[in-house]
């Protein structure tokens, strides 16, 4: 699909990218940029692509695809880097968690000529580096992007179909929009994860002792979310600071409605929110977002069946 691609950031995403970009010859050249000595020469080893370098310019000169995998907060820094090596034609996007706060970093940079299509790919897992990333990891899960006025339809289309050719579905939509739905469905969630296992963690008796060594399935997935990358989250945190703010406001009162049913026997209102709950699992079930099999899973991928 297009003769050279530039992978700004070579972490989870952008490993994943070159994989599955080789996978499917979806590039003749794939250069890829780091500011990390020690995780280029991580993706040397590992073959990930054509080129490596520390100089990011040098990277995206003469990329058809230019696709920017850093920590949101440091968006706006790699789009001036990048800027004055970018061709005219080229395709500009990234793969942050948050739109809106991109979006205003990166736009006052891109060149004329330049089509700046900013994008999220709902995937990832709680690993970071190079050594994290797999080809499949974009099958059957959703790309938004959140294209700007003005947006070359060519340029966009070109760009949707890459990544379906990654496995992706494609969705737009506006870029407060993204931010709130994504406060919901995955930052929220990853605060509460870290929130728990920070509360364990504060209780040093008994998390040293008890909570790890009985760890139930519970905790023990809480865990995985509260491993994810610390800079990654951090970022996601202070740019994203109002949607987030919303919904901790709206959980909050929640739990604090959640709190009196349970004071004052309640079951009926308890009955009903975990039965509610409980529909919402089977829907994202039968979306195709998850498999529906004992433990999530996890059995048959620790424990897979011999011969």
């Amino acid at each position: 699909m297009f003769e050279k691609i530039a992978l700004v950031g070579i972490g989870l995403i952008g490993s994943s990218l070159a994989r599955v970009i080789s996978r499917e010859g979806l590039a003749r050249h794939v250069a890829i940029a780091t500011r990390s000595e020690t995780t280029l020469a991580r993706a040397r080893e590992l073959d990930l692509g054509s080129s490596y370098t520390m100089d990011a310019g040098e990277a995206v000169r003469d990329a058809d695809l230019v696709i920017v995998s850093v920590p949101v907060g440091s968006s706006g820094e790699v789009a001036e880097e990048i800027a004055p090596a970018l061709k005219k034609g080229a395709i500009l996007t990234d793969v942050g968690s948050t739109k809106a706060s991109v979006i205003a970093q990166i736009e006052p940079h891109v060149p004329d000529g330049v089509h700046f299509i900013p994008g999220h790919p709902l995937a990832g897992t709680e690993k970071s580096g190079p050594d994290a990333g797999f080809a499949e990891l974009f099958e059957n899960r959703w790309c938004i992007f959140t294209p700007l006025p003005g947006t070359d339809p060519a340029a966009l289309e070109r760009l949707s179909e890459f990544w379906r050719r990654c496995g992706s579905n494609i969705d737009t939509m506006d870029p407060q929009h993204h931010d709130m739905t994504l406060a919901i469905v995955s930052h929220l969630p990853h605060i509460i994860a870290y929130n728990i296992v920070g509360t364990a963690d504060d209780l040093q008796s008994v998390t040293k002792s008890e909570v790890i060594k009985y760890s139930a399935s519970g905790f023990r997935d809480f865990t995985r979310l509260a491993a994810s990358d610390p800079t990654m989250w951090r970022d996601v945190c202070l740019h994203n600071k109002d949607a987030i703010l919303e919904m901790l406001a709206r959980f909050s009162e929640d739990l604090a409605s959640l709190q009196r049913a349970i004071r004052w026997g309640d079951g009926e209102k308890l009955f009903d929110l975990f039965t509610r709950t409980r529909a919402v699992r089977r829907s994202i079930i039968e979306a195709g977002q998850d498999i529906d099999v004992p433990d999530f899973g996890r059995q048959a991928v620790e424990h897979p069946a011999k011969g």
